[in-house]
Parts: structure tokens; sequence; C-alpha cells
């Protein structure tokens, strides 16, 4: 049992809503939790406020039945020595019941007089998606004069990760979390879109910031070449989107104007170990200030549900720069994230097919055995397949490096009313095929004031009958 590792994503408003003793009865006493993941710092709704997706599925059965007034922010004691060398130093939240409160100091007394672990989570952008956080809505000052610049030199939505002011108040915040709480560790989470990933979606490529461009000549890349080849592969993307033909397929005609213009992959290398490095920093100055704090890494379930992505993202790689990894196989959810991922191939590089006869091949290239293309969103994926295929495949992909701790999905927000719903049978077959394949724990997921308690009855009750409670 010491190495026991069934955690829970939560956010700082449950403790406010709930009560941190009673709460933490709860989780341990009922569910079996000793890791607490707690979003420590986020303008995104799903990391520290309420369920996101009420208006669809209504609120979860506990907590506070109404939305939140959550703007984000900081949910720790401002100490500004760490911040002094970013102009980065006004993001402490300001959100109702909360402002002036530090979440950790508030709870790792209770949690380790109950011997539960206690660690940060911290997810990169900050603020990022729709309808939970976006840059245009982080009131910190400047904010447009750290964010990346695209193709066509256009302020972006989201920060520059090449931004020194940006990149060193990433560094300054785990310094903080390190240095000043007695926490077991810290998971990190990295959700970028590359160059290359952008131009599939329908964007401009990235980022070509100021900083961005300096470092890039100075790995003897020529920027303004990089610049000409991402206009004709940016120009081949949204002919495709417009359904315009081409004479060979979309496909061929990709390879094609990608042998014309090579510098776009020399860009998507560069971007993507400069995105990487960012990962190895942070997994450095966590070591450097506490050798004992472990440093997970959260990945993104489009690194499993995207073929350029599982490339980008070799797990034996992430080996060296972690403590343990966390795949996110939101089983219930997952079919509409395939469906959303492969939507914009088939407007593109695979337009040549449609959706319903490629997807048994794409299945075969990601290692998928799903629900047929028609099905998927209302089916999801299968907890078996799905969640202990996911746990399987990585635990052999590490190589025994580092331990696997699988990410659960327990009522992972839906967007529309056609998407599978979670229910306690998938909770509870999910937690007994990550273990059964190999798993080591298990961490509940996204968010505790979104999921329901019956669903998470569902994985106590695997946790008994495996021994781990």
């Amino acid at each position: 049992m010491s190495d026991k590792f069934v955690g829970i994503q939560i956010s700082p408003i449950s403790f406010i809503d709930e009560g941190v003793e009673p709460l933490l009865d709860t989780l341990q006493g009922r569910f079996g939790i000793n890791v607490l993941l707690i979003g420590t710092i986020s303008w995104l709704g799903l990391k520290v406020g309420r369920r996101i997706s009420w208006k669809l599925e209504g609120f979860p059965d506990h907590g506070v039945q109404e939305p939140d007034q959550m703007k984000g922010g900081s949910y720790i004691r401002h100490r500004p020595e760490f911040y002094r060398n970013t102009s980065i130093t006004h993001f402490v939240n300001q959100d109702p019941g909360l402002e002036g409160k530090d979440i950790l100091e508030m709870v790792i007394p209770a949690a380790k007089a109950r011997g539960m672990k206690v660690m940060p989570e911290v997810m990169e952008p900050l603020f990022k998606y729709a309808d939970h956080g976006s840059a245009n809505t982080v009131q910190i000052p400047n904010m447009p004069q750290y964010l990346e610049v695209d193709q066509f030199g256009r302020i972006g939505s989201e920060p520059s990760t090449s931004n020194p002011h940006y990149r060193t108040w990433l560094h300054s915040i785990l310094e903080d979390y390190a240095r000043n709480y007695e926490i077991d560790g810290i998971m990190w989470c990295n959700e970028r879109r590359s160059p290359l990933d952008n131009l599939i979606a329908g964007n401009p490529a990235n980022d070509f910031s100021p900083t961005a461009r300096r470092e890039a000549i100075e790995r003897g890349i020529d920027v303004e070449r990089v610049l000409l080849a991402f206009r004709e592969v940016y120009e081949f993307f949204q002919k495709a989107r417009k359904g315009e033909k081409f004479v060979d397929g979309y496909l061929v005609e990709f390879l094609r104007v990608l042998l014309r213009n090579p510098e776009v992959l020399i860009w998507e290398r560069f971007w993507l170990e400069r995105n990487k490095d960012l990962d190895r920093e942070l997994y450095g100055i966590v070591k450097w200030c506490n050798p004992d704090l472990s440093f997970g890494l959260n990945v993104w379930n489009r690194n499993h549900l995207n073929p350029l992505r599982k490339a980008q993202w070799p797990w034996i790689e992430q080996t060296l720069y972690c403590d343990w990894v966390k795949p996110i196989t939101y089983q219930h959810q997952s079919g509409g994230i395939y469906k959303r991922e492969m939507t914009d191939f088939h407007k593109t590089i695979l337009r040549d097919f449609t959706p319903a006869e490629f997807t048994p091949i794409m299945y075969r290239i990601l290692g998928l055995s799903e629900a047929p293309w028609e099905e998927v969103l209302e089916n999801g994926f299968d907890p078996d397949t799905y969640v202990g295929g996911q746990t399987r495949d990585t635990v052999a992909a590490v190589q025994g490096r580092v331990p696997v701790y699988m990410g659960i999905g327990v009522d992972a927000p839906r967007t529309s009313a056609t998407q599978a719903v979670c229910t306690p049978e998938i909770v509870y077959r999910s937690v007994k095929a990550a273990y059964r394949e190999g798993a080591k724990g298990i961490v509940y997921s996204p968010n505790y004031a979104g999921m329901n308690h019956t669903n998470l009855d569902g994985g106590a009750q695997a946790l008994k009958e495996l021994g781990l409670m």
C-alpha cells in the first residue's frame, strides 16, 4: 500500500464549497483517494472552477448547484521575491471566496494528517480554451506583449513560450511551489499545437515572435525562407478546406508541396524542441529545489489520437525528464475528441477518403480498436480496449523507466447531447483495465468539481476488488 497512487484532480473552489476537512474525509473514506492534484494557477474553469458543462449536463450530485463567478489566477500567497526576473507580477486571483487565501496552506496540513499526498497541477497554456478561459479575458497587464506572432506577423491568442518574461514566469511559479510548500511533487501538462498541427487545424503557423526568430537565427535557420515556405503550405491547406481539386489528390499534393518546402519541417522541429525544452527546464528546476519531489507529466490525449503528434512525442523520450507519466484517457469523451481530430484531416490531407472508409485504417495506425465513425461519438471509446490498450502501450513504451498512472475520465465535459455519458460501470471497468494492463496507479480526471459521486463509486468498487481500499 505504500506505493499506492490513487489521485484526483481538484479545483480550489471545491474546498470552499464543501469544506477542507469534510471533503478530504469523503475523498479518502468513500473513494480511496490518497493523492490530491490541486489546480493552483489557471484561468480555465476546467482547472479551478465548478462544472463547466452545467448548461448541457446540469450540476453533479455534490457541491454548490450554481455557476461559479471565478475569473482565474493564482490561488496561493504571492511572494514577489520569486518573480523579480519577470515583468509578469500581477496574477493573483480575486475570486469570491478565494481572494486572499492560499489553497495549499489550507489543504496541506489536513491532508498530511490523513496520510494524503498533495501536488500542484499546472497546465500550459494557463488560458486557452473557448468558454472556459482565454488570453483576452486574463487581467494581466501588458498581456499582448507576451503573445505569439503568426506567420503573417499578427499577434496571436496564446503566450509565446519563447518570450523571456513568460518563460521565466513559468520557471518562477514552479520554483515557488517547490521551495515554499510541503508538497510531494508537481504535475505538469503541456498542451500546445505545433506549426504544422496548427495548419492542419486551419490556423496559421506559429511562432514568429521576435525572440523566437532570434533563437532560430542563432541555430542557423533562415527565417525569411521559412516564412516563404509556410506561405505555400498554408495556401494548400486553405485550398483543400475549400474543396479545390488537385490533379493527383490531396495527400499527394500535400507531400509535393512539403517536398518543395522542407523549411517547414526544419521550423517544425525547431519549435517542437523549444517546446520540449520548457518541460526539461521545469523538471530541472524542481529537482534542483528539492530532489525528493516527483515531477509528473500529464500527457495530452491528442498525442495518441493524432498521428503527427504521436510521432512528435515518443514516450521513451519523455521519460528523460519526468518521474511518472499520466496518459489522458477520457473514455466516454474520446469519441468526440477523435472525430474532431480526424475532421481536420479529412478536410485537408485525407480529403480523398470518407471518414467512414478511412477510420479502420487510422485505428490501425494509432493502435486503436473502437466503434465505427458513425457510432463513435454516441458510444465513446470502450474502457477495456481504449483505457486498457493505452495502458498496455504506454507501459511497453516507457520500458520500465517510470511508472504509469492512468488518467481515468470521470464526467469529462460533454459538448453535445448525443455524446456518450459517463457511468459507474465505465469508471469501474476503466480502473480494472488500467491495473490489469500494468498501471501503477490512476488519476481521476479532469476535475472533481464536475464529477458525480455515483460515478466515482464505480471506481471505488474496483479499488476494493483490487485490494487498494
